[in-house]
């Protein structure tokens, strides 16, 4: 199986950006890179980038919100990552990252949220040279608050609402983990 690639089209296009304009810089970014690029969920497309999916994970209690402090990064993210062979959706490869990394339960009977649109750089690392993740953004209500830590991370966390400062979230993040309380509370 492959990515549907006239879906992630069409949903990218129908993401409304709010006028928020790194929104609005993302979505035009991503149109391209679907419509002009052979591969453009392939990993190892460098040039201009890829297409990923991450999640906002909400608590069941929706006062929380899923953080993995990513290995590689050192630093506090949403859990997310490349889209692989059998991701027919990019809902699909963000509830899959989801599981894999924090083993987080989602409701099979209801769709995610599209919550934000982001572009931004990783850095050259394990033969890879530095290139543009597209991260296509869902956002989720888990079914429990049972986590674990996976191999990609040191640590995984239900952060409050009211504490979100403290892992130093960078502002395309707290923006989106934002829209989340708002947009699925």
């Amino acid at each position: 199986m492959a990515l549907d690639l006239d879906g992630a089209l069409a949903l990218i296009s129908s993401f409304e950006p709010d006028g928020i304009e790194s929104y609005e810089q993302a979505r035009t970014a991503m149109i391209a890179l679907i419509r002009d690029v052979p591969n453009p969920a392939m990993r190892t497309t460098f040039e201009p980038g890829h297409l990923t999916a991450s999640a906002i994970v909400l608590s069941p209690d929706k006062d929380h919100v899923l953080l993995v402090h990513h290995k590689r990064l050192l630093r506090w993210l949403q859990p997310g990552g490349h889209i692989e062979a059998r991701d027919t959706t990019l809902e699909a490869a963000a509830r899959r990252e989801v599981f894999e990394e924090t083993g987080a339960s989602l409701p099979r009977d209801v769709a995610g949220v599209l919550l934000g649109l982001d572009v931004h750089a990783i850095p050259a690392a394990r033969g890879e040279p530095e290139h543009l993740h597209h991260d296509v953004l869902f956002g989720f209500v888990a079914s429990e608050d049972r986590i674990r830590v996976s191999e990609e991370s040191h640590a995984v966390q239900w952060a409050a609402r009211r504490d979100l400062d403290r892992y130093e979230p960078d502002a395309p993040l707290a923006r989106t983990v934002l829209r989340a309380f708002a947009r699925l509370a």
